[in-house]
């Protein structure tokens, strides 16, 4: 016979399991095709993405770390990922010349991204330190120390799409 505190147990574990599993069908249904969206949204805002490397280097050691983790760590790390991006261009734009309904539209997609896949990992897990330190570093770096110019955004945007197209790569990887 279950005790109401047994009953209690199996629904918390059968709605943990429908809540991966939602999160797996929206991953494997929805991640691509947004994903797809806001990286030709980033290329249609502004120009040519420029040539210039930012001078701050990404800890290429953590995708390799990342593509060996369990799935809710590859799902926690794509979501950090998405909301440091989303941090980044939230500073002084005022010299940016690209699309403001891009941009625009660029940084509701991102954000959509970015709720989606936190509904789908435990808030109780600390998110990626070098992660979280690599994007400071970039604000800090190109952003402030070159005062918000027009570059420092070109760079940002160039950094912005090479971290979303690797976790496009990222995520064909999951499947």
């Amino acid at each position: 016979m279950y005790t109401m505190q047994s009953w209690t147990c199996i629904f918390l574990i059968i709605c943990s399991m429908q809540s991966v599993c939602h999160c797996c069908d929206w991953i494997r249904h929805h991640y691509g095709h947004l994903s797809a969206e806001y990286l030709s949204l980033l290329d249609q805002m502004g120009g040519d993405i420029t040539e210039q490397d930012a001078p701050v280097f990404f800890p290429e050691s953590l995708y390799r770390r990342i593509e060996l983790a369990e799935f809710e760590d590859k799902v926690r790390f794509r979501n950090e990922t998405i909301y440091q991006i989303t941090k980044l261009f939230d500073g002084n734009m005022k010299s940016v010349t690209w699309d403001k309904k891009n941009l625009d539209d660029f940084l509701n997609i991102l954000e959509r991204q970015f709720e989606n896949l936190n509904s789908c990992v435990s808030p109780a897990k600390i998110p990626e330190r070098r992660l979280k330190r690599y994007f400071k570093k970039l604000n800090r770096m190109v952003l402030r120390k070159m005062n918000y110019s027009a570059l420092a955004w070109e760079l940002i945007r160039k950094e912005t799409k090479h971290h979303l197209e690797r976790l496009d790569i990222f995520q064909a990887k999951i499947h």
